[in-house]
């Protein structure tokens, strides 16, 4: 599966986007699909995750009640609408995918997702 990430940009603290990742070579309903993103100077890490059969989704502490991961299956896209954003926020944004859900409550390492997008670029800034 090919993943392309979009949607980034400058936004002010307190306001939203919604980062899109269009798939295509596999229904995004065969993988589960997640975020991960990395800030200027740290590593990267684990954003959000949502099962193949958009049941189940998992998020790190940090962006639970802010950010909600979705998807869209005649549109074969995933989508994470991130609200009231904060500086610490800004980072590159990268979707994701592998073959199996995990049942782990801890941040999903990235070595675990064999599908990545390219990043698209988040800043939260007044």
């Amino acid at each position: 599966v090919q993943l392309q990430a979009s949607g980034g940009g400058l936004v002010r603290p307190g306001g939203f986007l919604r980062l899109p990742c269009a798939a295509s070579g596999g229904p995004v309903s065969q993988y589960t699909m997640g975020w991960f993103r990395q800030a200027p100077g740290k590593e990267r890490e684990f954003v959000a995750a949502i099962r193949g059969s958009g049941v189940n989704t998992h998020y790190t502490d940090s962006v639970k009640g802010r950010f909600t991961i979705s998807r869209d299956s005649a549109k074969n896209t995933e989508h994470l609408q991130m609200n009231s954003l904060k500086p610490e926020d800004t980072a590159l944004y990268y979707c994701a995918a592998r073959w199996s859900w995990s049942e782990s409550r801890s941040d999903w390492p990235g070595a675990d997702f064999p599908y990545w997008g390219q990043g698209t670029l988040v800043t939260v800034s007044s």
